[in-house]
């Protein structure tokens, strides 16, 4: 396969005011394969400026890109073969080096941003002179922190120069961090980064108009002075939010901060400078290169995922959803909003049902007050909500979800009943999070339409699904479930019928050994602290009062009669927490389980043994590098990729941990525990 190569191309054309450079980024492929910068590209732009400055008559130079795509910055596949300072700080200075021949030269320049610009590509437009936006524009940014480096080929120095000390980090930091945000054309215009907003229909031709204005003396462009005497407030609350976010586990963003405050204080060429230094810290760091390879995850093998089958799926023309509670009711609305089809919900109480449907509308309305969805949509989508009593309204169907009670003999009855009246090609699929799919479609006429698809709350923001097939599940079922899920934008992984499934297994794993540390007296918080140490994006007795004691507990108990309580020991004192109703272990502030007077002998032995740090981590790791390593001896999954994306996108994993199995890789307890690795190039 040959390598797809960013060239520069100038070409020039007279115009009202003169000669005209128009200086295009194209790598000769479509859209869906953007245009990125390596050093054949930074090559070829400094063989294009010097065609330009050979022509003396040169009036001005308007760079753009190819069509939907200005630039999508660096060539990221090359960040893992870096591995010295001497390297990174060369990239650097070559990046910078080249765009500063655009800001050196004797001429008006501006970056007519057309389509997506990100990291280099955005930083590339700060050296012209001036920027026209396109309304079209959905994508601006630099996620540089979120792939464990910085806007290393100018964007931490000029981009606090252009836009003050807040909206500098709003890009560098915020944004990022916050799930890699993405701004728009009209917010780039807003906040000062472009000087023009200009419809998509006639973008090129109108920025070339403003370049001859400008060159004309006609068109003025005026900027705000920069403020930055809140500066230090401001790094403040900046550092506060990456705190946390990273805990200070992830390198990154503390950087940035520091070469947003020198951006402030240092001329440009120290600040490039800094940025150089920075990037040689970072791009050999073990957090760039999780975050490189969870990114490659994430854009590659969750968009074909493994173990589909070669057979076409059936056609969906309407939804069943059995159950009408928070579940159910978050299922519902996501198949409506994403195949805006019929969707029916049967609970049974009509009461269950009414409040079903009033969370839908009331989620709709939200939607429509955000301006995410107009009301004449709205209104539309309701229109295709049925609630009812009746298994009769499921009989066309052709895919029913359940998301009843945890309990095997409950979701077999359900299936039981709606396989009376539903088609035999219609899919049975289930939400549960630890039940066996094979089980539960044992006693039916067609165990091979049955299928696990298990969703992560909230439904509607962790994309992961996981589609368990049982022992008798066909293809066609599975081929058509992993088709929901694209419909639905979700990252499907395809797991093994096994008690837990992946990602809760690995979570209670985890779990397990945090009570049993602190029955044997450690503190809760000093537990929650230590694995916040590592980046963890929630800490675990913070997760268990986000899932609910009662879950945690179910899922511990299957998973202790599949595993033996050597691996999963079933907690009892977690199990009084669920009958006495407490919704996690954090009640009030301080947190103290001792406040509550039914419980005031749990964990008494709590926070009188000083656990280091370092002890709870080492645990904890240690013993789930073993239970992964269990996890890929069963086949739950076939590959190790399939663990790390499924925590990334199922359990909000951070992406410069690299999901989990490079993370225990590089920090070195495969080798340790296992003396293997479980991640090979």
């Amino acid at each position: 396969m040959a390598k797809i190569v960013t060239q520069f191309y100038p070409r020039f054309f007279e115009s009202r005011v003169g000669k005209i450079a128009l200086l295009t980024m194209d790598n000769g492929e479509d859209y869906k394969k953007p245009t990125t910068f390596d050093e054949e590209a930074l090559n070829s732009l400094n063989k294009a400026l010097d065609s330009i400055q050979k022509e003396s008559d040169v009036k001005g130079i308007l760079l753009t890109g190819k069509p939907y795509i200005f630039a999508a910055g660096a060539d990221l596949t090359q960040i893992p073969f870096i591995n010295t300072f001497e390297q990174g700080k060369a990239i650097g200075q070559f990046g910078h080096a080249t765009f500063k021949r655009i800001m050196e030269l004797p001429y008006p320049t501006v970056a007519a941003i057309n389509g997506a610009a990100l990291g280099g590509g955005l930083e590339i437009s700060l050296y012209c002179d001036y920027r026209t936006v396109s309304k079209g524009v959905t994508a601006l940014a630099f996620p540089e922190c979120f792939l464990g480096i910085i806007p290393g080929w100018g964007g931490s120095t000029l981009a606090p120069r252009l836009l003050g000390p807040e909206k500098a980090l709003e890009l560098i930091v915020y944004n990022p961090l916050n799930q890699n945000r993405m701004i728009k054309g009209f917010q780039a215009f807003d906040m000062g980064l472009a000087d023009r907003l200009f419809d998509t229909a006639e973008f090129l031709d109108d920025s070339i108009r403003f370049l001859e204005g400008i060159i004309e003396s006609r068109e003025k462009v005026e900027r705000k002075p920069v403020d930055s005497s809140n500066l230090k407030p401001l790094l403040k609350k900046a550092r506060d939010f990456v705190d946390s976010k990273v805990h200070g586990a992830a390198i990154a963003p503390y950087r940035a901060l520091e070469l947003i405050e020198g951006a402030f204080s240092w001329d440009v060429d120290q600040g490039f400078s800094e940025e150089d230094k920075a990037l040689g810290d970072l791009i050999k760091s073990r957090q760039c290169k999780a975050s490189i390879y969870s990114f490659d995850l994430v854009q590659r093998r969750a968009k074909r995922p493994a173990g589909v089958p070669q057979t076409d799926p059936l056609k969906v023309s309407k939804i069943g959803i059995i159950g009408a509670g928070l579940m159910a009711s978050q299922l519902a609305l996501l198949f409506l909003r994403r195949y805006e089809i019929p969707v029916v919900i049967k609970d049974i109480k009509q009461e269950f049902v009414d409040k079903g449907i009033k969370y839908i509308q009331a989620e709709l309305d939200k939607l429509v007050e955000k301006e995410r969805l107009s009301e004449a949509k709205a209104r539309h989508l309701l229109t295709l909500v049925q609630g009812t009593l009746d298994w009769t309204d499921f009989a066309d169907c052709d895919f029913v979800i359940e998301a009843v009670f945890e309990q095997m003999q409950v979701k077999q009855q359900v299936f039981a009943e709606a396989e009376e009246v539903v088609s035999s090609k219609c899919i049975l699929a289930t939400n549960t999070s630890s039940l066996s799919i094979t089980t539960m479609a044992s006693k039916l006429r067609h165990p091979e339409r049955v299928v696990g698809l298990h969703f992560f709350n909230p439904v509607a923001v962790l994309p992961l699904v996981e589609i368990i097939p049982g022992d008798k599940t066909n293809d066609v079922t599975i081929a058509t479930t992993f088709a929901v899920a694209k419909q639905l934008r979700k990252t499907a992984i395809r797991v093994k019928d096994s008690a837990g499934f992946l990602v809760n297994r690995i979570l209670t794993k985890m779990l397990v050994d945090c009570l049993d540390m602190v029955d044997e007296g450690a503190d809760f918080q000093r537990v929650d602290e230590a694995a916040l140490s590592l980046g963890l994006p929630m800490a675990p007795f913070e997760l268990l009062g986000f899932v609910g004691p009662a879950v945690a507990a179910h899922v511990l108990e299957t998973l202790n009669r599949a595993f033996g309580p050597q691996r999963f020991p079933v907690n009892q004192n977690l199990r009084r927490m669920v009958d006495a109703n407490m919704p996690g272990i954090y009640i009030g502030e301080p947190p103290n389980l001792r406040e509550n007077p039914e419980l005031k002998d749990l964990w008494q032995k709590r926070g009188e043994k000083e656990f280091r740090r370092e002890e709870i981590t080492e645990r904890v790791l240690t013993n789930l590098t073993r239970e992964i390593d269990l996890i890929m001896e069963e086949k739950v999954v076939g590959d190790t990729r399939d663990v790390d994306l499924a925590m990334i996108m199922g359990a909000g994993w951070p992406f410069f941990m690299g999901g989990v199995t490079m993370y225990l890789d590089m920090a070195g307890y495969t080798p340790k525990v296992l003396q293997k690795v479980f991640f090979t190039f």
